[in-house]
């Protein structure tokens, strides 16, 4: 493992841990030519999981820009985003167990949606006004009065 300091490539490793529940390991490393530390992850490489979009085209599947998707519609509200890290990484594993090499972008889109609509009603809307593709103010209502209906306590 090359020394990111000084590109050294002989390095120990000091301490090594589970990380991401136990799907990646974590390596304390100390480089032998500069002696500072550094950390890597060792993942086991998967093949890379694609998202089928609405209009047919496909695109690889990314953490990143699922968890991006959430942080902006959750943005200035009281969602932690280490929720929201957790999450998309939630949403991933479902995926890559659910399915073979290809996701709907939809079935992604769904999650998004349950998962919001427990976390923070307002992310869920911002969400849903995208996703959905909301054309006016009376499908704004709509979904506002459904989650009403939802969380109100039953007599």
């Amino acid at each position: 493992m090359r020394c990111p300091h000084c590109d050294a490539d002989k390095s120990s490793v000091v301490d090594s841990r589970d990380a991401d529940e136990g799907r990646a390991t974590r390596r304390r490393r100390v480089c032998q030519s500069c002696h500072r530390r550094f950390t890597t992850y060792e993942r086991v490489e998967e093949m890379p999981l694609f998202v089928v979009k609405k209009d047919g085209s496909r695109e690889t599947f990314s953490r990143d820009k699922l968890a991006g998707g959430m942080l902006f519609a959750a943005q200035k509200r009281p969602v932690p985003p280490a929720d929201i890290e957790h999450a998309a990484g939630r949403i991933e594993r479902e995926a890559q167990l659910s399915f073979d090499r290809e996701v709907p972008s939809t079935w992604i889109g769904e999650k998004v949606m349950d998962f919001l609509r427990e976390t923070d009603h307002v992310a869920y809307v911002r969400f849903a006004s995208v996703y959905r593709s909301f054309r006016d103010v009376s499908e704004f209502a709509e979904t506002a009065d459904a989650l009403k209906r939802e969380s109100a306590p039953t007599a």
